[in-house]
């Protein structure tokens, strides 16, 4: 169609200069002519436009950047193109200078981006991590705060994540656009590795508390959330102050089960040395009198 009413707008032109109307007929219909033919192209714009950002929303791994959230941002940049640019067309078609006008346009452009640059920065940072991906809906982020939680949404002008407290917080974009983001869902699989120290005292039987802290992990993983692979591990870190210093390694199923398997570690591992008769030591201090003050009794 927008060929087909591109070629009878041609033979209308044509039919004008075959035509002798007086000069305002014929500098009126020459104007109409552009402006429909500007106008049939526009709507082909706005229509190719649509059908090819649906095509690239379908296509996520080919097109990081388009997607459901940052389609309509997208869709408006195109539309906002397109329309300035018939408009320029139409105004070029009646002889109307556009000089002064792309003059101010430039100027309140500069003025809107100077009022509004906190919201374009957000704007702009959401595109870049909708791009980059360092995070999806539904992984588990550590914030630059301490604040960690699961990804419930993320927009164009900021993040969501739903503490384990159940409390939604919604951070800017541009804010973690400059902050390290810890991703414990990320890496090759979800599994993700905790550790829990434990201190012995001296003198116990390290290799039977290397076989104490394995068991421990091994009667966790019955109760599920504990993965057997890769399989739990023990590492006798050091020696401390007043105590030997060992490190229980495991993997859990999901980030979201870190809190409830650490507490479970924690009870097994307890009850486990206290059965054993392996004592965890607390810092202990001797306090020597050299001399008892004159005059009291000895």
């Amino acid at each position: 169609k927008p060929i087909y009413y591109s070629v009878l707008a041609a033979g209308l032109a044509v039919a004008l200069t075959l035509v002798e109307f007086p000069a305002p007929f014929d500098f009126i219909g020459f104007g109409l002519i552009k402006t429909l033919v500007v106008l049939v192209w526009l709507v082909l714009g706005l229509r190719m436009t649509l059908l090819i950002l649906d095509w690239m929303t379908r296509q996520p791994k080919s097109f990081h950047l388009v997607q459901p959230d940052t389609k309509p941002l997208f869709d408006i940049s195109v539309r906002i193109i397109l329309f300035g640019g018939a408009l320029y067309f139409v105004l070029i078609s009646w002889n109307v200078d556009v000089t002064a006008w792309l003059a101010s346009a430039g100027i309140i452009g500069i003025a809107i981006g100077f009022a509004a640059k906190d919201s374009l920065a957000n704007l702009f940072a959401g595109v870049f991590i909708l791009a980059d991906a360092p995070y999806k809906i539904g992984d588990f982020i550590v914030l630059d705060g301490g604040e960690r939680g699961q990804v419930t949404k993320i927009g164009i002008r900021s993040t969501r994540i739903l503490t384990r407290d159940d409390v939604e917080i919604t951070i800017p974009n541009a804010t973690i656009g400059n902050s390290k983001i810890i991703n414990e869902s990320g890496g090759p699989y979800v599994k993700y590795r905790n550790r829990i120290p434990v201190g012995v005292a001296y003198g116990s039987d390290v290799d039977l508390v290397r076989k104490i802290l394995l068991e421990v992990a091994q009667e966790a993983a019955k109760e599920g959330g504990v993965a057997l692979d890769p399989e739990p591990r023990v590492r006798f870190r050091g020696f401390g102050d007043s105590a030997l210093l060992f490190e229980l390694l495991y993997w859990i199923k999901e980030p979201v089960l870190k809190g409830q398997i650490q507490d479970l570690l924690n009870t097994l591992t307890y009850k486990a040395l206290a059965k054993a008769g392996i004592e965890i030591p607390y810092p202990k201090r001797d306090l020597y009198v050299k001399e008892m003050p004159e005059g009291r009794d000895r």
